[in-house]
């Protein structure tokens, strides 16, 4: 086997010369429990031989770690993921980790470029909720490719075969829907916002699996789409909306929509709950004293993210856990309040 140039030999070489995955180089050379001894043997052999060098920050010959993970949510104002981060704290700070938090705005390119960022070794692990908008998902698979292992939590990449901790999104929507229908409501609308990541598409659906099964028809006007992002067009839209489809019940998917919905009813001089009805997606501590307090479905946000966190550290420690076939799914809780009181 002929000599290579150090500055020229990495991990894509040696997965090259051994026609092998990058993945399975990388774990050869972090000595994972996934990679067997006589794989490993023939990784450290080709790479002393082509005088690999390893970078300072990455894996190399002997098992090196940065003692840090990283967490990629979309937003920090939004209560839910600030709990799932006092979820993972509770696991990291058991580890002796340190957490760097990235937060990409729920914009694709951020999101891309922070993986490219962490591409160097920066991190053991990452803990992420993807951006709405994100559907190229090769910075994650090259990421993964790399030997970092990713779990994925609330918002996550069905193609990427890798742990998921998620809500019953599809059942929250319909025990939501249920409620209104129950309560009286006949016309209700969805609230959702742009991009179509896997919660909203599940939230739909149960939304018109209970109008199927009380018997009302599903329209598609009664779906209506928002940005997402904290701003005075969305409450213009929801008006518009409110106006010209005249909802009784309203469901919001994402948590800023609580604003949003109420402020819109405020302007237009409707009562809520005797002219509509209103339930919403959120863990906002505020929703018991808003006026009317408002009936929330309840998402288990810390209990997310420290299985998200036990699970990474799990496979870090050399555990025998299969990421790839960790999906979890924890229950959401409908709180009820005073927005979806009965009226006569």
């Amino acid at each position: 086997m002929a000599e290579a140039k150090s500055n020229k030999v990495n991990m894509k070489t040696l997965a090259k010369v051994l026609n092998v995955s990058i993945a399975t180089i990388s774990k050869a050379l972090r000595d994972s429990h996934d990679i067997g001894e006589e794989t490993k043997q023939r990784v450290i052999e080709t790479a002393k031989l082509l005088h690999y060098v390893p970078n300072p920050y990455a894996s190399s010959l002997r098992k090196r770690s940065s003692n840090t993970i990283a967490i990629i949510i979309p937003e920090i104002a939004d209560s839910f993921f600030s709990q799932a981060i006092n979820g993972i704290e509770s696991i990291v700070g058991q580890e002796k980790y340190h957490a760097l938090i990235y937060l990409t705005h729920d914009s694709y390119e951020r999101e891309a470029q922070m993986f490219n960022d962490l591409s160097s070794g920066r991190v053991d692990g990452v803990i992420m909720s993807v951006a709405s908008n994100t559907k190229d998902i090769r910075h994650i698979q090259e990421l993964q490719q790399a030997g970092v292992p990713i779990v994925f939590f609330d918002r996550v990449c069905e193609d990427i075969p890798t742990a998921k901790i998620k809500t019953d999104d599809f059942n929250s929507a319909y025990m939501a829907t249920k409620h209104l229908l129950e309560r009286g409501c006949k016309n209700i609308s969805l609230v959702t916002i742009e991009g179509y990541p896997s919660i909203l598409q599940a939230r739909e659906g149960g939304y018109k699996k209970a109008l199927t099964e009380y018997q009302v028809k599903s329209k598609e006007e009664n779906i209506i789409s928002c940005s997402n992002k904290y701003n005075q067009e969305n409450i213009a839209v929801l008006k518009e909306h409110i106006i010209t489809v005249k909802p009784d019940g309203i469901i919001a998917t994402v948590e800023h929509l609580a604003t949003t919905t109420y402020l819109a009813c405020e302007e237009l001089r409707l009562n809520i709950p005797n002219d509509i009805k209103v339930v919403c997606f959120t863990n906002q501590i505020t929703a018991a004293i808003l006026n009317p307090p408002l009936t929330t479905v309840l998402q288990p946000a810390y209990d997310m993210g420290r299985k998200a966190a036990e699970l990474l550290f799990g496979h870090l420690a050399g555990k025998p856990i299969q990421l790839e076939k960790e999906n979890i799914t924890l229950p959401s809780k409908l709180v009820v309040r005073d927005s979806t009181r009965a009226t006569n």
